[in-house]
């Protein structure tokens, strides 16, 4: 299963019958996505089964509705198990970023931790999971996917992190569990699945 956010909504794409008998199940072939993606766009909440029998062609068939782009990032933890959050259009977020041509997506997310938050020694634990959101931009959807490692920081706790204010990001900052927990009150769908589901 695919589950892709956009604003309080979110598609789930499915290649099973479990979901049938809801109202907001919907075959493939039959189902408008622009008209869907129009009404995402009034901050209405809203989640969608989408199915079809072959997981792959669906996925391969709505990607192609999009410009598609890939991401990397991490959930960064140091030695007193806080986690490393950036602020960003007044939401809190994780560092991530594109990945760029001849990088390989673990490479990329160290860059770009790494960038976003001045952040220098950080080695990578394990891969979590990935996710997906749209969004717009100059009149056109995107679908990005975002490739989430575990990592721990090497650096002195008391080391200054540095935001990357060209990127927009106002705060880098270490977050405990109640400070999580606060943050995830203003963040993102994804980011509050990916933290939930991560078992930090």
């Amino acid at each position: 299963m695919y589950r892709i956010f956009k604003n309080k909504c979110s598609i789930s794409l499915i290649d099973n019958l479990e979901f049938q008998e809801k109202t907001n199940f919907f075959i493939w072939n039959d189902f408008d996505l622009q008209k869907y993606l129009n009404k995402c766009n009034l901050d209405v909440s809203s989640n969608i089964y989408l199915y079809h029998s072959d997981i792959e062609i669906l996925w391969k068939a709505f990607k192609n509705k999009f410009i598609f782009i890939e991401a990397a990032g991490g959930i960064v933890i140091n030695s007193d198990k806080e986690i490393l959050f950036i602020y960003r259009n007044d939401k809190w977020d994780l560092p991530k970023g594109k990945v760029e041509e001849n990088e390989t997506i673990p490479e990329a997310a160290i860059r770009e931790v790494q960038e976003e938050c001045g952040i220098n020694k950080i080695e990578i634990e394990d891969f979590i999971m990935s996710t997906y959101h749209i969004y717009t931009e100059n009149e056109r959807e995107i679908l990005k996917v975002s490739h989430w490692f575990r990592m721990y920081s090497l650096d002195n706790k008391k080391s200054i992190l540095k935001p990357q204010i060209e990127e927009g990001i106002t705060k880098a900052v270490w977050k405990d569990k109640n400070k999580i927990k606060n943050a995830l009150q203003n963040t993102y769908p994804n980011i509050k699945m990916l933290i939930e589901n991560s078992a930090i």
